[in-house]
């Protein structure tokens, strides 16, 4: 597929997204976020084709370097490879030299002198992504860094939403979410999910409430700009999207809530509580779920309502785009050449 023409939004050629990296979406400005959405735009269409084959990274090589358990992110990064002509490997922790004591910026050296053309990196600490990014010489992409961010995550899940707001007749001409009420509801204090997409939305226009037990509730959340809820029930008022989070039991050390049954009689989505938000308000969840917890099966299941399954296809569109625009300057793509990254 050829690269189509700077759409007005956003500069042309490499100034539309100057990174070589995509650490996090609090690294972007507006225009390149919405410059990255367009692109997988074109991919969602491709997608829905019976061949689904491109040559686009004909020739590279792709590792998926997973330090942490994954379904649908790593899943999505292999077949958005795979279809776009790359060889991708996946590497998993388990059964890396990482067990047998290998440091991570040893590993890092040891992928670089692989010589790969991107790397994709979900690991179990806040930082380690962009620590191994200053240490390679290829672009690296985020698949999730401990409670700091999951950038395709959020970008999916915006992807998502202009979809279904587009086929609905809702979406903005700018291609932005402005004005658009959305409420994150669940384990806020131990989710990368909803900090990049609390970051993301908002630069792309919306309102974000984000609501949760006190006890997962983090700090800080006026200085991201988001409105923070301990009742659901007020957090959903007028709400025209919800988004519910998993408790992250792997993450916590301690008491958190009283017990399942508690949380979902608090903080659970059911179709009484949805009923409180937008009379056809949208439901988000990133996966996995915990149906009956913070979500009952015949909400996650609506048809017309809940876009979770639209949520998986996007990623995969999204992330061919990332792998796509960061390999750029390696392919010789026009005006994609040589100079500084930011």
């Amino acid at each position: 597929m050829t690269t189509p023409p700077a759409s007005s939004r956003y500069p042309a050629g490499r100034r539309a997204f100057p990174h070589r990296d995509l650490i996090a979406i609090g690294a972007l400005a507006t225009h390149e976020i919405l410059f990255l959405l367009d692109e997988a735009e074109r991919w969602v269409a491709f997608n829905r084709q019976p061949q689904k084959r491109a040559e686009a990274l004909a020739g590279l090589t792709i590792i998926n370097a997973f330090f942490e358990n994954s379904t649908r992110t790593l899943l999505s990064f292999e077949i958005a490879g795979k279809r776009l002509g790359a060889d991708v490997v996946n590497m998993h922790a388990a059964q890396s030299s990482v067990k047998k004591g290998e440091t991570l910026i040893d590993t890092a050296m040891t992928l670089n002198a692989m010589r790969a053309d991107a790397i994709v990196i979900r690991h179990q600490s806040s930082g380690a992504v962009g620590l191994i990014a200053g240490k390679v010489d290829c672009p690296v992409l985020n698949a999730g860094d401990g409670q700091h961010e999951h950038p395709t995550q959020a970008l999916l899940d915006a992807l998502a939403l202009r979809q279904t707001l587009r086929a609905r007749g809702e979406l903005a001409s700018d291609g932005t979410l402005t004005g658009l009420k959305v409420t994150i509801c669940g384990d806020v204090l131990h989710s990368r999910v909803a900090r990049s997409n609390m970051l993301c939305l908002q630069a792309l226009g919306a309102v974000v409430r984000v609501c949760a037990p006190p006890a997962l509730l983090p700090m800080g959340l006026d200085m991201i700009g988001a409105e923070a809820f301990t009742d659901f029930d007020a957090a959903l008022a007028g709400a025209d999207v919800v988004m519910m989070l998993r408790l992250q039991n792997e993450r916590m050390d301690g008491q958190f809530i009283p017990s399942p049954r508690e949380y979902r009689h608090l903080y659970g989505l059911t179709q009484a509580r949805l009923a409180l938000a937008g009379g056809n308000a949208i439901v988000m969840h990133p996966g996995p779920m915990n149906r009956g917890v913070e979500i009952d099966s015949d909400v996650a299941d609506m048809p017309g309502r809940s876009i979770i399954t639209q949520q998986v296809e996007m990623g995969v569109a999204m992330r061919m785009a990332c792998l796509e625009v960061l390999t750029r300057r390696a392919r010789g793509i026009a005006g994609w050449g040589d100079g500084e990254w930011v």
